[in-house]
């Protein structure tokens, strides 16, 4: 069943009448509805499509983290074959907000790490709604390692309100695992890709986002810290929050304007949710495009082009 956000209420209203109507047609009788369902179809459509023409950041936002939106393993299930899952650090355990593993994309080894958030509410529990402890980022320093020793690429999907915030996550030195995973991602001298496929929060995202080509799709969003977070430190509010998202400059447009990210992963109208397939066929045209932009380039370039890119940001706008 379709879950639907509060301001697409008129969009619910008439796609409720269309059901209404497919209900009558389908059990018969002597009057025909097809035109006027046709029509009432054609309104609906055009309802959607101009509602989602011009969101606001903070409709974005809401769209970002909608419980409908194609996670991490959907992403993987559809675009990486022979997919193995590698567990734990080797320093304490496993986290299951971040999920990573070997496998092939497009016939050619890949190596995937990214954050899970989960379906319902015993997986969201089991990965932590995607927020790593210092665990994931270690496993995610442990596979970029392995990728660049064996000459493998890495593909990361960020979906992540952020790192989590615990006092267990501190004890074990999080910001210091964030910053290993970081410099850990600067330093492959292999091609990374990452995709941003709905939040895109703090260092949380950028701890397996500092790649040679950022991708994003086209209402996910990328942040220093979430609307309500920089609500509450900038104004005392998180009421405010719609006002910090439309000030934060977090969509994917502004973003591609300032040279945060690279491009933008157009999404089927309604959203990734209303059509998970063609936003996941979307994003793998996208993911072979970057790396076929980088293939050919030796270790050295892809460190310094890399470096580049970073040092590059909120020098100029583009």
């Amino acid at each position: 069943m379709r879950s639907y956000l509060d301001f697409e209420k008129p969009v619910a209203e008439l796609e409720a009448k269309v059901e209404e109507l497919r209900a009558v047609s389908a059990r018969g009788g002597a009057v025909s509805i097809g035109e006027e369902l046709t029509k009432l179809e054609a309104k609906a459509a055009k309802a959607l499509a101009d509602l989602y023409k011009d969101l606001t950041p903070w409709q974005k936002t809401l769209v970002a983290r909608h419980p409908q939106r194609p996670r991490f393993l959907d992403f993987v299930q559809g675009l990486v074959t022979d997919f193995t899952p590698l567990a734990g650090d080797r320093k304490f355990g496993e986290d299951q907000a971040i999920v990573g593993g070997l496998g092939r994309f497009r016939g050619a080894p890949v190596c995937v790490i990214g954050q899970e958030k989960g379906t319902d509410t015993k997986s969201r529990l089991a990965h932590n709604f995607g927020m790593a402890r210092p665990e994931g980022y270690r496993k995610a320093v442990r596979l970029m390692d392995l990728a660049d020793r064996f000459d493998m690429p890495v593909l990361c999907l960020v979906d992540t309100a952020g790192a989590f915030p615990g006092v267990d996550a501190e004890e074990r030195g999080q910001a210091e695992a964030i910053a290993r995973s970081t410099d850990a991602s600067l330093a492959l001298g292999v091609a990374n890709v990452a995709v941003v496929l709905g939040e895109g929060g703090s260092g949380g995202a950028v701890a397996i986002a500092s790649c040679n080509r950022v991708l994003m799709l086209e209402h996910a969003i990328y942040t220093v810290a979430s609307p309500e977070a920089s609500a509450s430190i900038l104004w005392r509010d998180s009421g405010r929050a719609q006002d910090a998202a439309t000030s934060m400059k977090i969509t994917a447009p502004d973003l591609r304007k300032f040279g945060i990210i690279d491009s933008i992963v157009p999404e089927p109208v309604g959203g990734a949710h209303r059509d998970p397939q063609a936003a996941i066929d979307a994003v793998g045209a996208a993911i072979a495009s970057a790396f076929e932009s980088l293939a050919g380039m030796s270790r050295d370039q892809l460190r310094a082009a890399r470096a580049d890119k970073f040092l590059a940001m909120g020098r100029k706008v583009l």
